[in-house]
């Protein structure tokens, strides 16, 4: 990605510099220009470009939403007088374009179709990615406070990018530094206020919890019109390299057309409400955004004796859920307390937003019903009614499928024997409390740990750890990895035994038929990932220490402790199905597997490395799990990720056996039996590990320029520390 960026940015660098005076230079050329300087360590200039680039991109927004307000008043579809419809509403719609342009052109100084930006850099900017530039250019300059807000920014909206969450440590740790620098640069007055509200709320202050309320709810409804104002963007196509060709002999006509580029629009103004309801940093939306205000703002204008405005929101929240008994109930009580007499009725602004969107999502259904497509309505509560039948229809079969998919924990935990003498099972899923979960003892003799400790003492030299970083999660510890191509390369080399290297394929594989057996009897398991780690206690670092050794996590979906939910989505490594620990050794302090519930605090489990013992368990939501800290020694393991698609094997397990083939031709003998009759058989393997990048989900693996195969490693903003 950062290779084909690269060249599209320095292109564009260029045509930044000659910009003319007065005018909006597009945020894309600084953005170019800023991360050329920054490759070539000029500091000063960098710094001075990406903070320009910020600033044209949130003028770029400011104008586009003032425009689009001022052209929907001075050019407004209404009915006018007797004439074909289609020339009425067409010189309307001529009228808006016209009128757009002449005022996107003062407002930016030039013409607006210069502002017209790729996704990539969209993208960047909307996960605050200078920032992440920013800050290093601040620390070489020696600003240590504008580099604490720069890093502070990014990570706000990145908070689960190892890398930076170092770097804020160390900022902490640094002398100089002060708890005010470390402030949000993009903080939107919506959050603090919706926060604070909801905090006096929840603390029974019901004045202060109305005022903070009625402002979040007024700052969500103007992002929410700025936001539906920049959907009337470009027509955005699906393109399918395959069917090119085809499409340009079929294109649609002018009905068609519209109609396209209409429900694209009418779309993205039905997501707006999850754009403004979702923090900066988090993965999900706030649920019922605008209708749990109307509630919160309801109770507590009861609390402080408004029984005019308390009913004012009762009836506003009821045009989102008119059967709401509780609410319904509410309604007859403030009706009776200020009489009969007394007229209630909803906000107008409030009436004015639900009309609306049912009147979008009216017309959306209609283009999924007739036209094709699909619909992710965001909104829990519209009316079942509106849905078309054979949309609903839909809707219950995948219902039906999911519930089907849901495995009945009993049932699947009635086992046959293990294809292993001597293994063992220690604790289930029911001693665990959860579900598929499960250890197993005597999976390696105390010798074979021994040998396979051996094999680890080269990845402290020459194994391949994350990107030579000290470690990926902590700095009081340090890191290393062996992947189990690498191994066989190091023996292939003369660096490490054969015989240690052979043995980490039996153990792996052993490892997989006891899984396989146990969870998943007569359905094929792959290796995704072998990796072979150590994680070593930092002498001189430890007092004090209040971190893990790895955060909570889960190994196929993104948590969300605070909406007690796991997203299977990317950048997740979504096609994991099951994880093992193969554990070596328990001549160390700390460093215990543990299990919580979704909110990644309540512990559920523990379980204490040993040699030979493997502990398994299903790869989603339930089963998060961290490490705790190292606190002294060295701590090693087997990590093992496990896939049902064949398409996601380990590709570098299928390298690792040839290796091993071509030695044992070399020597012309037999291969040998398995570890304790483990099948050499198994062709199946995963990716390379890239972990400090694939694990963090809301930045991209590569920056703009900062392809490592043209530019010194140092330079990218994730590493310079």
């Amino acid at each position: 990605m950062a290779s084909l960026l690269l060249p599209l940015l320095l292109a564009l660098a260029a045509a930044a510099t000659s910009a003319a005076a007065g005018r909006v230079v597009p945020y894309d050329l600084l953005y170019a220009d800023g991360v050329r300087a920054y490759l070539a360590r000029e500091w000063t200039r960098a710094a001075e470009l990406l903070q320009r680039s910020l600033h044209s991109y949130a003028g770029l927004r400011e104008a586009r939403s003032a425009c689009h307000r001022a052209c929907h008043d001075e050019v407004a579809f209404v009915r006018g007088p007797a004439a074909p419809w289609d020339s009425a509403f067409f010189d309307r719609v001529l009228q808006r374009a016209n009128c757009l342009q002449h005022c996107l052109g003062r407002q930016l100084g030039g013409p607006p179709s210069a502002h017209r930006i790729s996704h990539a850099i969209q993208r960047d900017f909307e996960q605050r990615e200078p920032y992440n530039y920013l800050q290093v250019a601040f620390f070489q300059l020696k600003k240590l406070d504008q580099a604490v807000s720069a890093a502070h920014t990014f990570f706000i909206a990145n908070p689960q990018h190892f890398q930076m969450r170092e770097d804020i440590e160390k900022y902490r740790r640094m002398s100089g530094v002060k708890s005010d620098s470390f402030r949000d640069l993009e903080a939107t007055p919506l959050w603090e206020a919706y926060e604070a509200g909801v905090q006096h709320y929840n603390a029974d202050e019901y004045l202060q919890a109305v005022a903070r309320l009625e402002e979040s709810l007024r700052e969500a409804l103007s992002a929410l019109e700025e936001c539906r104002a920049l959907c009337e963007g470009p027509w955005e196509e699906d393109k399918d390299e395959d069917e090119d060709e085809e499409k340009e002999d079929m294109q649609p006509g002018l009905y068609e057309t519209i109609a396209a580029h209409y429900v694209q629009v009418l779309k993205c103004r039905q997501q707006c409400v999850l754009e403004i309801a979702t923090k900066p940093g988090w993965i999900s939306a706030t649920e019922d955004f605008i209708p749990s205000h109307l509630d919160l703002l309801q109770f507590a204008y009861d609390q402080v004796g408004n029984q005019t405005l308390a009913a004012e929101c009762a009836a506003s929240y009821l045009l989102f859920y008119p059967m709401d008994e509780p609410m319904l109930e509410k309604m007859n009580q403030y009706r009776t307390e200020l009489g009969e007499d007394t007229a209630v009725t909803a906000r107008e602004n409030i009436q004015h937003y639900v009309q609306r969107s049912l009147m979008e999502k009216k017309l959306i259904y209609y283009a999924v019903e007739h036209l094709g497509g699909t619909f992710n309505d965001p909104d829990l509560w519209t009316p079942n009614e509106l849905i078309p039948e054979n949309l609903k229809e839909q809707h219950r079969e995948d219902q039906e499928k999911q519930k089907q998919e849901t495995l009945d924990v009993e049932e699947r935990e009635k086992r046959g024997p293990l294809p292993f003498e001597g293994v063992s099972v220690t604790m289930d899923s029911r001693q665990m409390n959860g579900t598929q979960r499960v250890v197993f003892d005597q999976v390696l003799t105390e010798s074979e740990c021994r040998d396979l400790l051996q094999l680890t003492k080269a990845a402290g030299g020459t194994g391949d750890g994350y990107r030579g970083r000290r470690s990926p999660h902590t700095p009081h510890e340090r890191f290393e990895g062996l992947t189990i191509l690498k191994a066989m390369q190091l023996a292939q080399n003369g660096d490490v035994d054969w015989k240690d290297a052979k043995l980490l394929l039996q153990a792996s594989e052993k490892s997989r038929k006891i899984i396989e057996s146990y969870f998943t009897p007569g359905k094929k398991l792959y290796f995704s990932f072998t990796h072979l780690v150590c994680r070593t206690a930092v002498e001189g670092e430890q007092e004090g220490r209040m971190d893990l050794s790895h955060p909570v996590h889960a190994d196929n979906c993104l948590l969300d402790p605070e909406g007690n939910e796991c997203w299977r989505e990317p950048p997740a490594y979504v096609y994991r199905d099951y994880s093992g620990i193969l554990y070596l050794n328990d001549d160390f302090q700390g460093g215990g597997l543990f299990f919580t519930e979704l909110d990644t605090v309540t512990v559920t489990a523990k379980v204490y490395p040993k040699c030979g013992r493997l502990v398994a368990f299903s790869s989603g939501k339930d089963n998060p799990h961290g490490v705790w800290a190292v606190s002294h020694g060295r701590r090693c393991a087997v990590a093992l990720w496990y896939t049902h698609s064949q398409e996601y094997a380990e590709k570098e397990r299928v390298k690792a056996e040839e290796l091993m083939e071509q030695r044992a031709a070399e020597q012309d003998k037999p291969d040998g039996q398995l570890l304790q009759g483990a099948n050499h058989g198994s062709r199946s393997s995963p990716e390379s590990p890239v972990p400090s990048d694939r694990a963090r989900p809301t930045s991209r693996s590569h920056k703009p320029g900062s392809d490592g195969t043209q530019h010194p490693k140092e330079l990218q903003p994730r590493d310079e520390f």
